[in-house]
């Protein structure tokens, strides 16, 4: 199995550029809530927990997560009890509330992702490889965790394989 490392690197490989990284904050997560939003109907109830796709979903998730790094992995957990949280209160709506939050937040996501990888120069990593989709959440927290000073050997060893992000104006190397 990949380690953190390698998946955060291969990841990297494809986000260098500052302003790409930065609509991955915006784009990454709305997708995401978007998927929790779509999965969270149907819902069954078993005494006082909802069951439904997104949360067998977000679990497969964090068991993947959980398996790269405890610390990481309790980060992504919570973020997706707050999705899910959120999700089933859209469920709970109309259809067409529920439907148009969730197909919209998609959309709008997936917009603002390509528009990050316009100034990258390059095609997202899950085009390349599937599981991109789900390295691209943890990749978010990681580079959130990388801003405020947290987990530096983390980010070391990104960068050690996948180069620096680049500085605003600097192109990539061809």
């Amino acid at each position: 199995m990949k380690t953190l490392i390698d998946h955060l690197s291969q990841y990297a490989d494809y986000h260098r550029d500052p302003r790409n990284i930065h609509t991955h904050f915006v784009g990454v997560p709305m997708i995401m809530f978007a998927v929790v939003i779509l999965l969270s109907r149907p819902t069954w109830v078993l005494g006082e927990m909802p069951l439904s796709p997104a949360l067998a979903g977000a679990l497969a998730s964090c068991v993947f997560y959980f398996r790269l790094d405890t610390r990481f992995g309790l980060a992504m957990a919570a973020i997706l009890a707050a999705m899910l949280t959120g999700g089933q209160w859209v469920a709970a709506q109309g259809t067409a509330v529920w439907l148009a939050t969730g197909a919209g937040m998609f959309a709008v996501g997936w917009v603002i992702q390509f528009v990050g990888h316009y100034y990258e120069g390059r095609k997202p990593a899950f085009v390349d490889d599937l599981v991109g989709l789900i390295v691209g959440p943890l990749f978010v927290v990681a580079e959130w965790a990388f801003a405020l000073g947290l987990r530096k050997e983390v980010q070391a060893a990104v960068e050690q394989r996948s180069g620096p992000v680049r500085q605003r104006g600097e192109r990539a190397a061809v």
